[in-house]
């Protein structure tokens, strides 16, 4: 185990309240707006539904534009989520707006599943799924990696679409409307059937509403915060792909850049083995470790450590084969570059720098930098954002990733047609994303979850969004939304973290009680986490070891005194 280091640096600047003198509007406050403008909104009630369940398909019947085809009883304990016995519940299986696309002729339906607990909270959780859509998982409201507590769990209704299409495929990119359903369009019109469909079910409509998820899902929720504001009081974004056609472009021109030192050309990770990866990794947490005050294997302070860290300097440089123990010259120039951000052929930045992190060395990374741009995001780029789309028959993912130029690349996320009328930088990403007066106005509140070690959403561009947000609402946009980076953790979960917290419930006590997230506690799923095991959790740490989460740019610093295995131990400053 690691001591504490008697280094500790002097504590980062905190978040400054500040008073923004905006008009308050409403939305199901009865306080008075408090002296910063927005009002506070009441807590949501609880109700009960007595019926049966086979019932409810006759209940729901005459939704608009909606066919319901099940409704039955989920008893008690049938469901777990995290080794948690889900209550009782009704599955309601439906589809909205069934029709044939005009271009494929294939059949497109917004497919949808909604759980309604026999003992409801009186709130809704419009769960946002991952990838592309394309299947109605679980209706749950779980987030993350492996947290026990999730929406259902704790009594919301919640809802789970596939946004519009079948099959896990990019084929749908072929049809104008199913493109709008997964960016937008799909959360638009399952909004209100939802509601409606709660009001028939309890006799009432949900007092709170809810939107969250993580990856594509946290994208969806960004989206949902800048479209559909008055809709919902509380966005829950997890590692947010909210710029997510750049970020596939970007990571299509990082592999293009890979390919340059793979040793294999058929096989991408060699260009940057698991062994090298770890050897960076470690020379990250030898160099920034002790930042925080404390070497205990996580790098909290990450802004200070990217200026700590110097590649060239830090890494041995190969003077023969590559063995493990250091990297070529070469190799450090394409991974240098990967890190600073991808660019266009003129040298232009178009995404977002990724901070070195210990978490390098997670699976997770290899996957996201060497698989993904090849088999995922050349068919998201090619057939679902492009304009008109490749032909998906015979289409080869590693060829168009590797052989396209990235200036191509860039038109094709920017371009439009007669059929195809909004580009995928139209329909993907929240419109205007640093102005969420709305949800700010209204009483509504956001927060923003993202792993420092994510390979394919970099945490850099969600803290640079949350800098221009807190730019346009009077230079502090804390009183409203919230970013707390998790250090160590990969896309969404895994890595060597602490990647286990709870931020439904912080969430909801900041929307219904005005009591702001100033931490949030993360565990380890270390060996016997009921929840399931992160196998990435060091074997020097404790199974069961705690840190805060700090909202962003605050950090987690050691106080001098106690456990480095408990968050208690440590303070955001």
């Amino acid at each position: 185990m690691r001591q504490p280091s008697s280094r500790r640096p002097a504590a980062a600047c905190t978040l400054t309240a500040v008073t923004l003198a905006l008009a308050a509007c409403g939305g199901g406050s009865s306080n008075d707006p408090p002296s910063s403008g927005i009002p506070q909104l009441t807590a949501a009630t609880p109700a009960n539904y007595t019926g049966e369940c086979d019932a409810l398909a006759t209940v729901l019947a005459s939704l608009p534009d909606t066919t319901i085809t099940s409704a039955t009883t989920v008893d008690a304990g049938t469901l777990t989520v995290g080794g948690e016995a889900v209550a009782e519940h009704c599955r309601v299986t439906g589809r909205m707006f069934e029709r044939t696309g005009p271009i494929d002729g294939a059949t497109y339906a917004i497919g949808f599943e909604l759980r309604l607990p026999k003992a409801w909270n009186g709130r809704f959780f419009h769960q946002g799924n991952g990838g592309l859509d394309g299947s109605v998982v679980t209706a749950t409201g779980s987030f993350g990696g492996g947290p026990r507590t999730h929406a259902l769990h704790q009594g919301f209704a919640v809802l789970s679409s596939d946004a519009g299409h079948a099959g896990g495929t990019p084929a749908f990119g072929l049809d104008p409307q199913a493109r709008l359903d997964y960016g937008y369009q799909a959360v638009g019109k399952l909004t209100p059937m939802a509601k409606e469909a709660i009001r028939r079910v309890y006799g009432k409509a949900p007092d709170r509403s809810y939107f969250g998820g993580c990856s594509n899902g946290g994208r969806h929720a960004m989206v949902a915060a800048a479209r559909y504001a008055q809709d919902y009081d509380g966005i829950l974004a997890g590692a947010p792909g909210f710029n997510l056609p750049l970020a596939a472009v970007a990571n299509i021109w990082s592999a293009q850049r890979y390919a340059t030192v793979a040793t294999n050309p058929a096989d991408l990770s060699t260009a940057f083995t698991p062994a090298e990866r770890q050897l960076v990794s470690q020379a990250v947490l030898e160099r920034c470790d002790a930042l925080d005050g404390a070497e205990d294997g996580l790098v909290q302070d990450t802004t200070a450590c990217q200026a700590a860290f110097d590649l060239d300097r830090d890494v041995p440089t190969c003077t023969g084969a590559r063995d493990g123990t250091c990297l070529t010259a070469d190799q450090k120039t394409v991974i240098s570059s990967v890190f600073a951000g991808a660019t266009t052929s003129g040298g232009t930045r178009f995404y977002a720098s990724f901070p070195f992190d210990p978490g390098l060395r997670a699976g997770g990374v290899g996957f996201w930098d060497f698989i993904a741009p090849l088999f995922l995001d050349s068919g998201a780029v090619g057939i679902v954002f492009k304009a008109p789309p490749e032909n998906p028959v015979g289409f080869n993912g590693p060829a168009f990733a590797l052989n396209t130029p990235v200036d191509t690349l860039y038109e094709y996320i920017h371009s439009t047609s007669l059929s195809y009328t909004e580009s995928a930088m139209s329909f993907m990403t929240p419109p205007n994303a640093s102005n969420l007066s709305t949800l700010r106005n209204r009483g509504g509140k956001m927060l923003v979850y993202h792993g420092v070690s994510d390979a394919i959403f970099s945490v850099d561009d969600t803290t640079r969004w949350y800098d221009a947000l807190s730019a346009h609402h009077g230079g502090d946009a804390s009183n409203f939304a919230r970013v707390f980076r998790v250090p160590g953790m990969d896309h969404c979960s895994g890595g060597p973290s602490t990647d286990q917290f709870d931020v439904i419930t912080p969430l909801v006590q900041w929307v219904e009680q005005g009591v702001a997230p100033d931490r949030i506690v993360a565990s380890a799923r270390g060996a016997g986490n009921p929840g399931g095991v992160n196998p990435e959790v060091p074997g020097d740490w404790a199974a069961d070891r705690t840190r805060p989460l700090c909202p962003y740019p605050r950090v987690a610093r050691y106080s001098g005194s106690g456990s480095l295995e408990s968050a208690d131990s440590f303070v955001c400053e």
